[in-house]
């Protein structure tokens, strides 16, 4: 298989629910550097996964769609608890809907809240 990925980043607010959260279930800001894995097992026939500039545009499209947001107002997001973990799946999901048109069998999205700490979601395409 191969891959190709590219990163971005954002910052957020949010709030979590669940006792489990302690001080996070205050309104908090957290900061996301976002990786993106594209998947191929075989490459196209210009011999690459996808091109690296679309793949990167696409990723920021997604980002800017949820930076500098407070996530605990966003319509499209009413009922998610947005951990690491489900945002990586946000962040995936959209990202998919942007590239299913490019062969591509794969994606990983990749959310690092420090350089100790990430969460992943991957997706077939």
């Amino acid at each position: 298989m191969f891959s190709v990925t590219v990163r971005d980043h954002m910052m957020i607010a949010h709030s979590l629910r669940g006792e489990v959260f302690g001080p996070a279930q205050r309104l908090h800001g957290a900061t996301y550097v976002v990786d993106a894995t594209f998947r191929r097992a075989a490459l196209d026939a210009d011999g690459i996964v996808i091109d690296i500039g679309r793949a990167a545009e696409a990723l920021h499209e997604v980002v800017a769609e949820l930076g500098y947001r407070n996530l605990d107002d966003e319509v499209e997001l009413a009922g998610l608890n947005t951990t690491t973990e489900a945002l990586a799946r946000v962040v995936a999901d959209r990202l998919a809907d942007r590239l299913r048109d490019d062969g591509l069998d794969g994606l990983v999205v990749t959310l690092h809240e420090s350089h100790v700490a990430w969460a992943s979601y991957e997706r077939p395409l």
